[in-house]
């Protein structure tokens, strides 16, 4: 059931039974207004995500930090924000989406300040380990309040602007970056970065109250067992990912992988004994047992990586190759921005007419758009033709537009409304660790093989990889639900 709350402390309740997965009537709709309220913290969260990569060279000269120092300023704002989503949504599930939203939006106001003052390079690090934390707390909030608060064609088109938002996000944010550093707004240069966040955030922070207020009818009890579980097994996970590139792979480090897997498997079986004990876990079994999330997530986790890489390994050639800066690399992507957003608008009714086959088309547009890239590169190296490069981009924003959208509301379909929190929580856990370990997997591979192999020969292998990423999505759309 859906309550409406307003925004005071947080009280404690002596109840703590799992929320109810009974049917439940929707909050107030979600306006206009309150979607882009929504939809703008999550913007931020994404944009900070890579608007920071082009200015690095401004932060090391500035600030004097070394390599190892450069890379907590990327990635430690994506730790810190993985590891918490979970746990985000349940609080939001617990203490009300809208609160949540509110006190993250505020935090992250707070600390993007921080960050843009950072006097030291440690105290950027900290700054974007805090920044991240309260990302965590804010993002899951934006899908629970859209799973919530919408239905019908409404919540198709809300959750076609939320896939569009996390899409263009990425893109934006290396264009954005580049665009202030290069314009040094009031002497401001690097900082610019983070304190565009601030004025931002305030006024989201101001329009809050248009967000319909929602939360589970009863507060679900704390999980102390899984969540420490579950933050051993990320955190295992999220180092081999991070600090393999810098580290070059030890072997004490892929250890961390079996520790993982053994912290996974007790944490499913410590989560289905407590849910059968009747408590509330920190990852419900039986929400994730749902087959359009359990289909959904198995397809999502392609789409990501695949997505991750292609952005990572593209900054790498466009920058390192074709000596482009980042505004200009970034400015390359605008047909996957153009193309993502416009077939966006038009997702919903294609949803309608093809069914879950809209994924397998998606999928099928991108793996074309790969090829043809790889085709250009191949045949065209050293100057492959613009042209025929930004029609292979743009056929790769219609393919993620057509796919990521869907698959977000196929997975969350059967998601309770009381779980809607928990539910985005590891729809986008799962969203951020495939799509970093894609960066990482493709990134590595390409740096790998142009050591030993032509420029051109790394780039198309690379593609080859993303194709059959598009593949994989492809054979398990045959088998995915119809969006509803």
């Amino acid at each position: 059931m859906t309550k409406r709350e307003g925004l005071p402390p947080l009280k404690e309740s002596d109840a703590t039974p799992q929320p109810s997965a009974g049917t439940e009537p929707a909050a107030a709709g979600l306006s206009g207004i309150g979607l882009v309220v929504v939809l703008v913290g999550y913007a931020l969260s994404i944009v900070d995500a890579s608007i920071v990569n082009v200015a690095l060279t401004s932060i090391s000269d500035d600030l004097h930090g070394g390599p190892a120092a450069l890379e907590l300023v990327v990635s430690g704002y994506g730790l810190t924000y993985a590891l918490g989503l979970v746990l985000g949504g349940r609080l939001g599930d617990a203490f009300g989406r809208r609160r949540l939203y509110a006190y993250g939006l505020a935090a992250f106001t707070a600390t993007s300040a921080l960050c843009g003052l950072a006097p030291t390079i440690e105290f950027l690090v900290v700054a974007r380990l805090l920044q991240g934390a309260a990302a965590a707390m804010l993002v899951p909030q934006v899908l629970a309040t859209i799973q919530a608060a919408t239905e019908g064609q409404a919540r198709a088109r809300a959750i076609g602007r939320y896939g569009a938002t996390a899409a263009l996000g990425m893109v934006v944010g290396q264009i954005l970056g580049g665009l202030l550093v290069s314009l040094d707004v009031a002497g401001m240069g690097w900082r610019s970065v983070f304190a565009i966040n601030v004025p931002i955030g305030v006024a989201a922070l101001l329009a809050v109250r248009r967000v319909p207020a929602t939360k589970a009818d009863t507060k679900p009890g704390f999980d102390p067992a899984g969540t420490a579980l579950f933050g051993v097994t990320m955190v295992c996970v999220l180092a081999v990912v991070v600090a393999g590139p810098d580290l070059g792979w030890p072997l004490w480090l892929w250890s961390l992988l079996a520790v993982a897997a053994v912290g996974a498997l007790a944490l499913v079986r410590t989560e289905r004994a407590l849910e059968a004990r009747g408590g509330s876990p920190l990852l419900s079994p039986s929400v994730l047992s749902h087959p359009g999330m359990r289909r959904g997530l198995a397809a999502m986790v392609p789409f990501s990586a695949g997505f991750g890489a292609f952005l990572f390994v593209y900054a790498l050639i466009a920058q390192g190759h074709f000596g482009l800066d980042g505004l200009a690399s970034g400015g390359v992507l605008t047909p996957f921005a153009v193309a993502f957003f416009a077939v966006t608008l038009f997702t919903p009714r294609i949803a309608a007419a093809l069914g879950g086959r809209i994924v397998t088309l998606g999928a099928l547009v991108q793996g074309i758009g790969l090829l043809l890239l790889a085709l250009v590169i191949w045949l065209g190296w050293p100057r492959p033709s613009l042209g025929l490069v930004l029609v292979g981009i743009g056929l790769f924003g219609v393919g993620a537009a057509l796919t990521g959208p869907t698959l977000f509301r196929m997975i969350l379909a059967d998601v309770p409304r009381a779980q809607a929190g928990m539910g985005s929580g590891v729809l986008v856990t799962s969203q951020q660790m495939a799509t970093a370990l894609g960066a990482t997997v493709g990134g590595t591979l390409y740096v790998s093989l142009d050591g030993w192999l032509s420029t051109a020969s790394a780039a198309v292998l690379v593609l080859a990889l993303l194709t059959c990423f598009a593949v994989t999505v492809l054979v398990i759309s045959l088998k995915l639900p119809d969006p509803s």
